[in-house]
């Protein structure tokens, strides 16, 4: 029961803090660490990209593992409430709903001000697709879609690892996923040395993507999509998607809505014939990013109730 509680103070603390640039984020130090280690293992295996990739992903997570347990387990022989607010920050950190609604609602504010330059320079901040071709509908679908698929690594999963182990457990979920979205790439120059930052990625996201698309036509009926299409897209469209998990929130999400995503476009010159997830019912508008945020906010409400209560019934 302590670690729910532990849970929702952290969720609380990214709800009144979000990502405070003047606060120093692990994240960004697993950025310049990740770097720093892809230069020494390019260097210690120049012929041995692939092996050099999964050392660095070994060494980053186990890493990031072992200092977070290691910061958990002092500060509770120092207090047990100081190991608590200890859990508390790095479940904190490993979060991002409040930054994620953030970047989404400044693409709206920008689309609402006729701004699409500005719009575009938002949206280039969440996806990586390129933008410069994207008209406001186009802007308006790379936003849900980004929503749809970091409510997953940017929310539920570090929610569920959490659930598993504490601060230490979800703190290596975001090395995972800083990893992969650093290094995980299918081109070159990372096709063979982001392997298996890719696949741990893709492992790790199995199960809470699965649980949070699930979740979502419920919690998008709430505010008046349809649930009944959310699971038809869902079970229709979620393996549409080169990701084993990302098309799966996405289905979902254009189910309720009721529209259409992805679709062709460009990644880095390049042309993706990808195909359409959901049904063209209507014209997505503005309002679905404010919508495709409901559903996420939903979801997450949701998943740590039901995780609360399977870890109490069958762990205590």
């Amino acid at each position: 029961m302590k670690l729910l509680y532990l849970i929702f103070f952290a969720l609380i603390l990214d709800l009144l803090l979000g990502d405070p640039r003047w606060i120093p984020h692990p994240v960004r130090g697993l950025g310049r660490l990740i770097g720093y280690g892809e230069v020494i293992l390019r260097r210690l295996f120049p012929n041995h990209e692939k092996l050099a990739g999964m050392f660095l992903a070994a060494m980053v997570v186990s890493g990031t593992f072992g200092v977070s347990l290691a910061l958990v387990v002092i500060s509770s022989r120092l207090h047990p409430l100081l190991g608590d607010m200890v859990q508390v920050i790095l479940i904190y950190f490993s979060l991002a709903p409040r930054d994620l609604s953030a970047h989404g609602l400044r693409v709206l504010r920008e689309l609402k001000k006729e701004n699409i330059e500005k719009a575009r320079e938002k949206v280039a901040m969440m996806v990586g697709r390129d933008v410069k071709r994207l008209d406001e509908k186009g802007i308006i679908r790379a936003t849900v879609e980004s929503i749809a698929e970091n409510s997953v690594d940017g929310v539920t999963a570090p929610i569920c690892f959490a659930f598993l182990g504490g601060g230490a457990a979800a703190m290596a979920y975001r090395a995972v996923n800083t990893l992969d979205s650093m290094v995980g790439f299918q081109e070159t120059p990372y096709a063979l040395f982001g392997w298996a930052s890719a696949k741990l990625d893709d492992l790790m996201n199995y199960f809470p993507a699965r649980l949070t698309a699930w979740m979502m036509p419920i919690s998008g009926f709430l505010i008046g999509g349809s649930m009944v299409q959310g699971y038809r897209i869902l079970i229709r469209d979620g393996r549409k998607h080169a990701s084993p998990n990302a098309g799966l929130p996405e289905a979902a999400i254009a189910g309720v809505l009721g529209v259409q995503l992805r679709g062709p476009q460009w990644y880095r010159g390049v042309y993706d014939p990808a195909p359409f997830i959901g049904f063209d019912q209507r014209p997505i508008v503005r309002g679905d990013i404010v919508r495709a945020i409901g559903v996420m906010v939903i979801s997450t409400f949701f998943l740590v109730i039901v995780l609360g209560w399977v870890r109490l019934r069958f762990i205590g």
